[in-house]
């Protein structure tokens, strides 16, 4: 039986809408991207020197994340300006990844379990 919490069920709609993000953000290129875009504006050039990808591919995923409506950018001079659109999308990467890599680093100093290893 169900527990009545209070909170509705979102709708399809926005579900489906949710998936299509989290999709998106499932590519470690772009979710890098937007993790790096957070910190401030940047060009092609420089994104794909700060997450090591290739100038094509970081152009495409930044395509993809434009499409999306994660990232807008702005001409400036002969060059695009890429920055974050969507704030709210930062806090939920900000969070994951900053929570993940906290989690690595406390991990760093404790031995290592081998898996299979028994109990």
């Amino acid at each position: 039986m169900a527990q009545d919490t209070g909170f509705q069920d979102p709708s399809g709609e926005v579900l489906a809408a949710a998936a299509t993000t989290f999709g998106l953000l499932s590519s470690a290129a772009r979710l890098h991207i937007v993790w790096a875009l957070a910190e401030g504006e940047s060009d092609v050039s420089g994104l794909a020197q700060r997450v090591g990808g290739a100038l094509p591919a970081v152009s495409q995923h930044l395509t993809k994340l434009k499409l999306a409506g994660l990232v807008r950018s702005r001409r400036e001079g002969r060059r695009q300006v890429y920055f974050v659109d969507d704030p709210d999308v930062v806090t939920v990467v900000q969070s994951m990844v900053g929570r993940l890599a906290e989690q690595e680093a406390a991990d760093a100093g404790r031995p290592r379990r081998l898996r299979g290893a028994g109990g």
